[in-house]
């Protein structure tokens, strides 16, 4: 990788001695300068680049660049053309954003696009500025840009866990790895603070905010992290691709990777962990857990462990695979070798030291083989002698599993050797009579029978009864059998010899169809308890059987209108493989409901496996209609809940909305009566009393049906940036009387402390008025006073009142509660609507609504609210 390092410390991502190849040659070259954290130098990087590259005859002009009243920075736009800005009028106030047409007209070979996440304004071009950089691209331009690590999609949450502040823009990882160059732009945390301390980064007012919460050292050191490990991955996906492109197999040891290689056996928790403290101790190494299959790729017993391998997996920070390969030492390497790894870990052999002796053990031949690659044997408590382990049977049974194993290479071999060793049995002891002589050719044929099967068994008889015959039968040294007795001796050895053969194979392929239908039955009963045991069980269920038939993706596709086939769930880790096609397209298809496939790509099944593939059909099905009964039953949840909602508004509704129509029909048969004389005092009190409970009607059915619209999810908050104060101030505009607005006072918040939050203008005025009507109402005589604070990336509205208040256990926010409280008139306070709308609203927008109790005595709602900006000690430019 080309390292280019100077006081800014700055690295380029790009494979050196490889230029990039464009897929388009009509489009533009993005390069991207990535930033560790704010004031790492990215846009000063930027404007050097396009320095340079006008130095070297370069048409390159300055798309748009944000200072930040940053003087080293501004003096180098100087020289530099600068186009000018789109202005753009949000709300009365005058934003500028980037001029996609005037860069388009003016057509340039480079222009520089500062902050390639910022949002838009309302009424541009697009909503974000890398979709404006997408366009220039497209129009054959090259775009030099910059952008934080902060701002990454992927590791926006991580930022917000380490430094406690929320991005509000990002911009998909995607668009900066399709950069051509992406160059990582860092300095040290002493550094940076340094920088900050000078004035360098920010104005004064914001050092010692800035310093002691985003820049500490520590947020810097782990942002510094982040953006290096980021760099490191896009490096190692191009070298990956570079290998695979040029079909280099050998390692190289550009960076520790450490495959651990388990078996599912007792013995692999303890060497997952042993390889994850290896990893750990070679710094910042890449862990890799491969379980190997046998080549039917159903050899996967559920011991229980499984399950804890994967979580162990995920817990030491290992990615848990799964190869396919009849020769497991040879297995493990090839996966090593395609993934670059320069460490092996294996658990030391299990078997017994005459296994051994036969066959040195996949760790012996991993290590032979291995080359360039370190192989750790990691000793465990599973490797002592058999006779040390409770429930194991010995070293017979693994013999018997050895030879079997090695059936087709060492059949023939004994077909040859185990008859010569009978023939130097019988040279030896001459002494020894034919019957003797017989019985150990009988012993070499069946000894053949049972490590070879039955054609090498007749090749044993075969061979060993002319070897009986030639050199032990008289007249020695011919084929022909003087006595009779002698004839059917060896006639009726090489009969016994082929029958015993024949048993000896026939019981051996019935145990290896006993042992394959066992393991089936294992893989299938694995299956069905991930079925029972899980909600949702359908993602897992075809990651299992992803892993257990060694398939690269796995999916449930169902027809849809128009013959169109959709993905249901999908089981992928990071393949490209897809089935928009339908099942025609995969490698393994299974039909598990009418209109319903379990579809599988990467590899072509055998008949055996299509066989298990199928059963496989119902447990899928039991997943899929598991999926649609837990559907069905959320639906039929918040069913019930509008039932229960209906119902009670029905138990609420007769009498909170017959008082202000009883009111109302009164006052209007009093007016409508000729027998009654009112004076104009009398009239107006009536009038005002059908406006009055009229208004009160108007707000009921207006909560009704904001209920209902929050019970069925229909509200959809329309989010803009707006002014806190605007909203305070059309609440209070809103309240009904003269008298409740002036018992309403606005505190002033911190000078000069932004109070912008990202809401719908009209659900949160309608938020403030609910509150400061219940306060004004319930909250005794004294004043009702609004405070407005700003916290990192929200914004919180304090209303408080000295009245009452409200014991603690007291439900505020259910729906038709009525707390027994009672306005001035005597009546009802309405259907307990009010404040459980309220808060529905607040969480529609992100925000949230809570009490407090106001010290001294009284109530305190705290309406809270995203912020618009970051706030000013952390603002990120």
């Amino acid at each position: 990788m080309e390292h280019v390092e100077d006081g800014a410390g700055r690295y380029d991502s790009r494979p050196a001695g490889r230029e990039s190849v464009r897929s388009d040659p009509g489009r533009g070259e993005l390069r991207i300068h990535l930033g560790a954290a704010p004031g790492v130098g990215k846009t000063y990087a930027a404007l050097c680049e396009a320095r340079r590259r006008r130095d070297r005859g370069t048409d390159v002009v300055v798309g748009l660049v944000e200072t930040h009243g940053r003087a080293r920075t501004a003096d180098l736009l100087e020289g530099l053309e600068v186009l000018p800005r789109r202005t753009v009028v949000h709300r009365g106030t005058t934003l500028s954003e980037l001029d996609v047409e005037a860069v388009l007209a003016r057509a340039p070979e480079v222009v520089v696009v500062d902050e390639l996440a910022h949002t838009n304004a309302p009424g541009s071009r697009h909503a974000r500025r890398h979709e404006d950089v997408e366009e220039i691209l497209a129009a054959g331009i090259d775009v030099v840009s910059t952008v934080n690590v902060q701002h990454l999609e992927s590791l926006h949450d991580v930022v917000e866990r380490i430094t406690g502040t929320r991005q509000q823009e990002t911009v998909p990882d995607e668009v900066v790895r399709a950069a051509e160059q992406v160059e990582l732009v860092d300095i040290t945390p002493e550094a940076l603070r340094r920088r900050l301390a000078h004035g360098n980064v920010y104005p004064a007012e914001r050092i010692d905010a800035s310093l002691a919460h985003y820049f500490r050292t520590g947020n810097l050191i782990a942002l510094r992290e982040l953006a290096l490990l980021w760099v490191a991955d896009q490096v190692d996906v191009a070298l990956r691709r570079y290998r695979a492109d040029e079909q280099i197999d050998e390692v190289w040891e550009a960076r520790e990777r450490v495959v651990v290689a388990v078996t599912g056996g007792p013995e692999s928790l303890t060497v997952l962990r042993r390889a994850a403290r290896i990893a750990r101790r070679a710094g910042a190494a890449d862990l890799l857990c491969v379980q190997v299959l046998r080549g039917d790729g159903v050899a996967v017993r559920d011991t229980g462990r499984g399950r804890d391998l994967r979580r162990l997996a995920k817990e030491v920070g290992a990615s848990f695979h799964t190869v396919v390969g009849d020769d497991v030492a040879a297995a493990l390497l090839d996966f090593a070798r395609g993934a670059n790894a320069t460490q092996l870990v294996l658990g030391t052999s299990r078997r017994s030291r005459f296994a051994r002796l036969v066959d040195p053990g996949i760790g012996a031949r991993a290590v032979a083989a291995a080359g360039p690659i370190d192989v750790h044997l990691v000793s465990h408590v599973e490797a002592l002698p058999a006779v040390d382990r409770a429930g194991d049977a010995g070293w017979w049974p693994r013999l018997g599993r050895l030879l079997r194993g090695r059936r087709a290479a060492r059949g023939w071999p004994a077909a040859v050797v185990l008859p010569l060793l009978a023939a130097g049995f019988g040279w030896s002891f001459p002494v020894v009579g034919l019957s003797t002589d017989t019985v150990a050719f009988f012993l070499a044929t069946v000894l053949t029978a049972i490590i070879g099967g039955l054609v090498p068994a007749v090749v044993a008889a075969l061979f060993g009864g002319a070897l009986l015959n030639y050199f032990f039968t008289p007249p020695l040294h011919t084929f022909t059998i003087g006595r009779f007795e002698d004839l059917v001796a060896v006639t009726t050895m090489l009969l016994i010899a082929v029958l015993v053969a024949a048993v000896v194979d026939r019981a051996d392929r019935r145990a290896a169809q006993a042992a394959q239908a066992r393991t089936e039955a294992q893989l299938l009963t694995s299956f069905a308890r991930v079925v029972i045991s899980r909600s949702d069980p359908l993602p897992r269920l075809l990651e299992r059987v992803r892993e257990a038939f060694g398939f690269t993706a796995v999916a449930v596709l169902e027809r849809g209108a128009g013959s169109t086939w959709t993905e249901t769930a999908r089981a992928d880790p990071g393949s490209s493989e897809a089935f928009a096609g339908g099942p025609a397209e995969a490698d393994a298809d299974v039909e598990i409901d009418e209109g319903s496939h379990l579809v599988g790509a990467g590899r072509t099944l055998t008949a055996a496996e299509n066989r298990l593939f199928a059963a496989v059909a119902g447990p899928a099905l039991l997943a899929l209609r598991n999926r649609r009964i837990s559907a069905q039953a959320v639906d039929a949840t918040r069913r019930a809940e509008a039932g229960g909602l209906r119902t009670a508004l029905l138990s609420a509704v007769g009498h909170d909305l017959r008082t202000p129509l009883a009111a109302i029909k009164a006052a209007v048969s009093s007016l409508r009566d000729p027998a009654l004389r009112l004076d104009p005092l009398d009239r107006e009190e009536l009038l005002a009393t059908v406006e009055e409970s009229g208004d009160r009607l108007v707000a009921l059915v207006d909560n009704l049906l904001d209920s209902s619209r929050l019970a069925t999810g229909a509200i959809t908050p329309h989010r803009t940036t707006v002014g806190i104060a605007e909203i305070v101030d059309a609440a209070v505009a809103a309240l009904p009387t003269p008298e409740a607005r002036d018992r309403v006072e606005i505190a002033p918040g911190p000078p000069g402390e932004p109070d912008e939050v990202v809401a719908d203008p009209g659900l949160a005025e309608r938020i403030v008025a609910n509150l400061i009507d219940n306060a004004v109402r319930h909250g005794g005589d004294g004043p009702v006073v609004l405070r407005t604070s700003a916290h990192d990336d929200r914004v919180e509205l304090r209303v408080v009142d000295r009245g009452p208040g409200v014991a603690r256990d007291t439900e505020l926010f259910t729906a038709f509660q009525h707390l027994g409280d009672h306005d001035s008139h005597g009546s009802s306070a309405g259907l307990g609507l009010g404040l459980h709308v309220a808060r529905g609203f607040a969480r529609a927008m992100g925000g949230s609504l809570d009490p407090e109790e106001t010290p001294g005595g009284g109530l305190t709602m705290v309406l809270t609210l995203p912020r618009a900006a970051v706030p000013a000690p952390v603002s990120v430019p």
